[in-house]
């Protein structure tokens, strides 16, 4: 245990395993009644075709196709019935020519010349056929020039029997050569698992070849099924969802050397988005996970396929590394091939984890300010004071702020003056004296522009180094008594 803590970290402790070889004897966790799959774990399709009708003469549209898929055992069935009812229907025409020329009276007979020697019955024209058709020609046994129909039906036999043999040796051969016990060396975890990696929440499972030589071109996809409703009301009894395990990146395109972990991340676009550790005990789906390459060895397309229940998938899990540096080689320890151990990971699902994360986000209230452009900054502030300051604020400060009790047009009012007055402080004179509002003079409007614009150079001028403070001539003054004449007589010419 300390030497797996060392390795993996004090924050991850093994509690169980899918594998009796992982060393740790833990009691096997109690196991759910088993429900229908679709596709089970050796990757056999669970249906069946039914009530057909009329669509069965499909099949025998397509018989060499029909043929190759057929069992074993009724592939065998077929070929040695398929041979001997040919050879026993060709040994009866050859008996039948030499029973209408009278061949099987007369075969004792030297001055006689049959159709074939050497045939008195059926069992030796049994072996006529066999020796013709095998081409074995032991020289007791021949056809002669004498009979015309003879050698018509020999010309027909050797057609017929190329005929037999290129579709049952094709078909056996094709059915032989077929790559679906390579897949048997292609592995699949017993367990997918759900935890953390790089910050987001996956869905993991582990993928391995046991052969040393590759699979070409290996691609693996996956489909969730699962039964929904459509808004509708319209029932999908197995509704097929893509699952993305790396497509729009090149992650699907596998170099199958060692076992790799094939990886899901469950965000907006996945199908898992509100799946949680609670929501998983009582949903039921089934993902299938579709392995395709290219045999390097036969240049034949491989198919290997698993599928994984709810009740296979272990949140909080993680697989453990089955790959270790020796002298010159890296070495697979397939006896972790199964094998999990657990991780911390939160049961909520990522719908729930953003939510939580919007929530408790401080940037929430200047958001609301934000989502109208034609609000005025009064409003924006009213709506903050009413989230925030007013809250925070003890009743006294409340009273004292005496805001709530002033009319909002009121308010405007005075927050659109004080606006165009601190507008106008920052505008030359000239511009000022343009941009007055009537009925104002003046005086009492350069004063106030003055007296505004006097507090933030008082504060910058504070802010200064004291030397350039001197330079400045402290508080508010004017600065043009510290200036070359050059510059005053400029900035005299700026207000003129």
């Amino acid at each position: 245990m300390s030497a797996l803590r060392k390795k993996f970290g004090d924050d991850y402790q093994v509690v169980t395993t899918s594998s009796s070889g992982s060393g740790f004897n833990q009691p096997p966790p109690e196991k759910k009644k088993k429900r229908q799959r679709f596709v089970d774990k050796n990757g056999r399709c669970n249906v069946q075709h039914g009530n057909l009708g009329g669509e069965t003469s499909r099949y025998l549209s397509d018989l060499f196709t029909t043929l190759v898929d057929l069992k074993w055992r009724w592939n065998l069935f077929i070929f040695i019935l398929t041979y001997t009812v040919a050879w026993l229907f060709m040994a009866s025409m050859w008996w039948f020519i030499a029973y209408i020329r009278g061949d099987l009276n007369k075969a004792h007979n030297d001055k006689y010349t049959p159709c074939v020697a050497n045939v008195y019955n059926f069992p030796s024209a049994f072996l006529f056929f066999i020796e013709t058709e095998a081409t074995i020609g032991y020289g007791y046994r021949y056809i002669t020039d004498k009979c015309p129909e003879g050698i018509i039906l020999f010309l027909f036999q050797s057609i017929l029997g190329s005929i037999v043999d290129a579709f049952l040796i094709g078909c056996m051969f094709i059915k032989m050569s077929q790559p679906k016990k390579r897949a048997e060396t292609l592995m699949f975890s017993e367990h997918a698992a759900i935890s953390m990696r790089d910050g987001k929440l996956t869905l993991m499972f582990r993928v391995g070849n046991l052969r040393n030589s590759h699979m070409v071109s290996a691609q693996i996809r996956c489909k969730l099924l699962k039964s929904r409703q459509t808004p509708e009301g319209e029932f999908l009894p197995l509704d097929q969802l893509e699952l993305d395990v790396g497509f729009s990146t090149g992650a699907d395109q596998l170099f199958l050397v060692s076992p790799l972990t094939i990886c899901h991340v469950i965000d907006t676009k996945s199908p898992f988005y509100d799946l949680s550790q609670r929501s998983m005990q009582t949903e039921q789906f089934e993902i299938v996970v579709i392995l395709e390459g290219i045999v390097e060895t036969t240049g034949m397309t491989c198919q290997a396929r698993t599928s994984y229940t709810e009740d296979e998938v272990l949140w909080g899990h993680r697989f453990f590394p089955v790959i270790s540096l020796e002298e010159g080689f890296f070495k697979v320890d397939y006896s972790q091939f199964h094998a999990t151990f657990e991780v911390p990971t939160p049961p909520y699902s990522v719908k729930e984890q953003e939510e939580a994360l919007l929530l408790s986000s401080p940037l929430m209230a200047p958001s609301l300010c934000n989502s109208g452009e034609k609000n005025s900054s009064l409003d924006c502030l009213e709506t903050l004071e009413d989230n925030d300051s007013t809250t925070k604020l003890p009743t006294k400060l409340q009273k004292i702020t005496g805001r709530d009790g002033l009319p909002k047009k009121l308010l405007r009012m005075s927050s659109t003056t004080s606006e165009m007055t601190y507008s106008f402080g920052d505008l030359p004179m000239k511009l000022q004296r343009i941009s007055s509002v009537p009925g104002v003079s003046d005086d009492k409007q350069a004063g106030k522009a003055a007296k505004i614009s006097t507090e933030p150079i008082s504060k910058s001028v504070a802010d200064l180094p004291p030397k350039l403070q001197r330079l400045a001539g402290g508080g508010g003054g004017r600065m043009d008594g510290h200036l070359p004449p050059k510059l005053r007589k400029m900035n005299s010419d700026r207000f003129t």
